[in-house]
């Protein structure tokens, strides 16, 4: 399974990164498309989702 890195944490490297589902477990329905992809460089915060201001669990992207 791919590394989680979870809202707060800092990205590893740079690159894109997939959204992977929130942290409080709630509707990933809610989590638009245009946001379940971002791009951070090195050291770069992980956000929440801009939509809800949720923490969110986010995966490298292949």
């Amino acid at each position: 399974m791919a590394e989680r890195y979870k809202t707060g944490e800092k990205a590893p490297e740079n690159g894109t990164y997939e959204f992977d589902g929130l942290v409080n477990g709630g509707n990933n329905a809610d989590v638009t498309e245009d946001e379940k992809h971002i791009e951070l460089s090195n050291g770069d915060t992980f956000p929440p989702t801009r939509s809800n201001k949720d923490a969110a669990y986010w995966k490298k992207a292949k």
